[in-house]
Parts: structure tokens; C-alpha cells; sequence
């Protein structure tokens, strides 16, 4: 039977940092959280659980990961946000499979089902929910990308999905989807060269609001899928407007 070490990251995760690792400590056989900092009752929280809570100034998602698998003392690896938590199923299916992590070359899908400001919804930009992130792999073959939004697990040749879903409860307030909306924006143009153009701000924005709030469907969850086709708008505009703004030339 293969051990798994759960890596988490935290910043300000007191919300539900509780039911997040509750769920995790269940299938862990070690668990390491990185924390970037924490001014809230984060770090309180996971003094109540036996983890190890390493401190490292946040930089990239990806690069937060990688360094807690780098951590990790056991080979196979899962890998959680704090505002993620496992069901009941999910838990039973990962400790099954420990009997049966043998290929290192094989990674695992988690069924995520996304909840903004409280409420499911159809998507969010830039997925649809429920949506299928790798998530346990064996980090001999496997790291995050350099992404600096959006990042991903590479380097497996195949994968599966393992039975259950996951809570993503993410922007539970307004001002939390305009901050991160401003801190996601202003991260994607410090990483990488987004064209700076004004006529494509306004165009790609419309264009994409349209595509999340109509044909994504988010229209069916009423005043929350508005909030996301905004978003999505929002998120075209500004990414082409903060390239413009500091194109020095």
C-alpha cells in the first residue's frame, strides 16, 4: 500500500481551513501546508492537526506547489487549496486507491464543482463546472507548469478519475471577486507578454462576457451568473488594458 503526503497552501484561509483539512486529514498519510503569511486564524487552525506548516513568501501559484511537493516524504502526492473540500466519497475512493498506485506515470482527476458567493454555478472563468483538475500524482514524474495563473500538473502520460466530487468554494464576497479579478490580472501581464491593445480590451471583453454568461450558461444562476459573465468580461478587459497602460513604448 503507497502513502500519500497531502500538500496544501494557505494565506488568510481561516474561512475553511477547518473543514478543508478535516476532509484532507482523513486520507493523509502526511500532510504539509505552506502558508504565505497568514494575519487571520490560519495558522491557529492548523495547530490543531498533525501537519507539517512551513512558511514561504508567495511568488506563484505553481511555484507554492512545487515547493511543497518538494517537500513531501512520500512519492505520491495530493494536491488541495484551501478552499477545497473533499466528500465523503472522494475520501472512501483516495484511500482505496492507495492499493493500486503503481504506475508513476498514471495521474488522478478530482471532480470539482465551483461555488461562487455561496451558490453552484456552471462556470466561472476560465472553466466550466464541474471541471476535472489532476490532482494526485507521483511527483517523480510530475510538477506544476510556470504558469502564472492557471497553472497545471505536466509530465504524466495518462489519467483517471477518481469517484466523487470537490467543493471549490471560491469569491464568497463581492469584494473578494474584484480583488482577485485585480490581483490575477496584474500577475498575468507581470509573467507574460500580453498584447497592449485598447481596440482589443473592448472588443474581447464584450466577446467574452457574452461566451461565459450565454453560452456557458451561468445566465441559469440568476443574479450570481451575471456576477460571473462579468467577471469574465472584466478579466478580457483588464489584461489588455494593464498591457496598454504599462507598454512603456
Amino acid at each position: 500500500m503507497e502513502k500519500i503526503t497531502v500538500c496544501v497552501l494557505t494565506f488568510n484561509s481561516d474561512r475553511l481551513l477547518e473543514a478543508c483539512l478535516s476532509a484532507l486529514s482523513q486520507v493523509a498519510d502526511e500532510m504539509i501546508v505552506v502558508d504565505s503569511g497568514s494575519t487571520d486564524k490560519s495558522l491557529e487552525i492548523i495547530k490543531n492537526f498533525d501537519c507539517q506548516c512551513v512558511y514561504r513568501r508567495y511568488s506563484t501559484h505553481a511555484e507554492q506547489m512545487n515547493f511543497a511537493i518538494s517537500l513531501a516524504n512520500h512519492s505520491w502526492v495530493l494536491c488541495m487549496d484551501s478552499d477545497e473540500i473533499l466528500d465523503a466519497e472522494t475520501i472512501h475512493s483516495i484511500n482505496a486507491l492507495k492499493n493500486d498506485l503503481a504506475d508513476p506515470s498514471q495521474a488522478y482527476r478530482l471532480q470539482r464543482h465551483w461555488y461562487v458567493l455561496g451558490e453552484e454555478v456552471h462556470a466561472i472563468y476560465p472553466v466550466s463546472s464541474p471541471d476535472y483538475p489532476v490532482r494526485l500524482f507521483n511527483k517523480s514524474m510530475v510538477s506544476f507548469n510556470d504558469a502564472p495563473v492557471d497553472d497545471k500538473p505536466i509530465g504524466f502520460s495518462s489519467t483517471k478519475k477518481i469517484a466523487g466530487h470537490v467543493r471549490h468554494d471560491t469569491f464568497y464576497s463581492i469584494h473578494e471577486v474584484f480583488q482577485k479579478l485585480n490581483t490575477y490580472t496584474t500577475r498575468l501581464v507581470s509573467y507574460k507578454k500580453i498584447e497592449p491593445s485598447l481596440v482589443r480590451a473592448f472588443f474581447s471583453s464584450t466577446a467574452a462576457f457574452v461566451k461565459w454568461y450565454f453560452l456557458k450558461k451561468s445566465w441559469r444562476n440568476g443574479k450570481v451568473g451575471f456576477v460571473a459573465g462579468v467577471y469574465a468580461g472584466a478579466y478580457s478587459f483588464l489584461k489588455y488594458f494593464k498591457a496598454w497602460y504599462l507598454n512603456k513604448n
